[in-house]
């Protein structure tokens, strides 16, 4: 078994209701002097996502396929010259940004514990087929509930203002001079990252993410201090270049 990867905080519970009211809209970076590209992406396949299993915090690395999905995002990603990587410190998240850093030729990943996985709880470490098995009312709730369902999973509520408090971290990357941020994170919080642009508060519907699929939230200065412009320009784009991996789980 993998270790379990234990996070550096611990948000209470008056700030997770606090965080609700946000939106990461144009008023959101309101507060940036110029124009910001974000690049959200998904971890390159793992050894947890080869054996079909539900990882949540426990820490897999990257499979062989999952370094040639990061190498194959990085020349991508050359083309649109980043200058600032920010990154999940797990192990397949920051594997995955230090291979697109060295080919991007960007010195520094930035590691911050905001973007690790969602933690899933009682379904840490097995496959769908074993979740069904042991508990099978837990299992039909998921479909509806998603990991709302799930004993010690973390909650919907929790990932919203998780998405928000990530948010503020790479609208602050910004507001040091980077216009280009890579954000590589995991597929639990991609979905939270894009929700919360949207004031979504719900699990369903789900939006899943392939290994080293891209999403670039483009934020766009319209008159200084005033709302932004923003938009979604790409959703999990799959790139040609990269091998396929296994379908995700979630």
């Amino acid at each position: 078994m993998y270790p379990r990867f234990e996070p550096d905080y611990s948000p209470d519970t008056e700030t997770v209701a606090s965080l609700q009211r946000e939106q990461a809209e144009g008023a959101f970076f309101s507060s940036l002097d110029h124009d910001l590209s974000v690049f959200i992406l998904r971890h390159g396949q793992s050894e947890g996502n080869a054996s079909n299993k539900y990882q949540g915090r426990l820490d897999f690395p990257l499979s062989a396929r999952g370094e040639e999905q990061a190498r194959a995002a990085g020349e991508w990603l050359t083309r649109i010259k980043p200058d600032f990587i920010i990154s999940s410190p797990m192990l397949r998240a920051r594997r995955s940004a230090e291979i697109i850093a060295e080919i991007a030729g960007i010195e520094h990943v930035e590691l911050n514990d905001i973007l690790i996985e969602v933690d899933v709880g009682l379904f840490s470490g097995i496959d769908p087929d074993t979740a069904a098995q042991r508990h099978p009312e837990l299992w039909s709730n998921f479909y509806t509930r998603s990991w709302d369902a799930i004993p010690d999973a973390e909650t919907s509520r929790q990932m919203y203002a998780r998405a928000i408090l990530a948010w503020r971290q790479i609208k602050e990357i910004g507001m040091r001079g980077a216009s280009r941020v890579v954000c590589m994170t995991h597929g639990g919080l991609v979905q939270w990252l894009i929700k919360s642009t949207l004031g979504a508060h719900a699990w369903l519907p789900l939006l899943p993410m392939s290994n080293c699929g891209i999403s670039q939230y483009d934020i766009e200065l319209i008159n200084k201090g005033s709302p932004t412009f923003v938009a979604w320009s790409m959703i999990d784009f799959h790139l040609p270049a990269a091998p396929d991996g296994v379908k995700p789980v979630f």
